[in-house]
């Protein structure tokens, strides 16, 4: 029994050592960075070679799940035409763990709140959201976004209101 509750007290030791920071973590910040930077700059072909072939996204659309580069370039377009000022304000740049084995992995996640206006309709926006990015090979190979998207396409294309 000794023995025994010995082993445990090892093993939950063990268990409690603080994790050693990735050696990409870094890196993939800046590259988050830039990534949601160029967003903001509209600059389309910029983004398009930052995201891998391969990338696999889980979308903020309702039901849709995991979406591929076409798709999320597609939507990347699509928010560039339909908005300005578009301005994505971090509040934490955290490390991602691989979901196996809770490590440290390289991939970041990231609370924030983006902001701008609805090109048609001069709406202003400041929208809540979370977002994950995974890295190979200096490119973003897979992450997702969690916002309200509906909510946020009805409220910024609403038209004003008159008096």
């Amino acid at each position: 029994m000794k023995n025994f509750v010995l082993m445990m007290l090892t093993l939950m030791l063990a268990s409690c050592t603080g994790s050693v920071q990735h050696p990409e973590f870094e890196n993939n910040v800046k590259l988050g960075q830039k990534f949601f930077q160029l967003h903001g700059e509209e600059n389309f072909e910029a983004m398009v070679d930052m995201l891998s072939d391969d990338l696999q996204w889980t979308s903020p659309k309702y039901g849709e799940g995991m979406i591929n580069k076409e798709t999320q370039l597609g939507y990347i377009k699509m928010y560039q035409d339909l908005y300005d000022n578009i301005n994505f304000e971090a509040n934490y740049w955290l490390p991602g763990v691989d979901t196996l084995s809770l490590q440290n992995d390289g991939s970041i996640r990231v609370y924030g709140s983006w902001t701008g206006v609805h090109t048609e309709t001069g709406n202003e926006f400041n929208l809540g959201s979370y977002h994950t990015m995974a890295f190979q090979d200096g490119k973003i190979i897979g992450g997702g976004d969690w916002f309200d998207l509906t909510g946020f396409v009805q409220e910024s294309t609403k038209p004003a209101m008159t008096e």
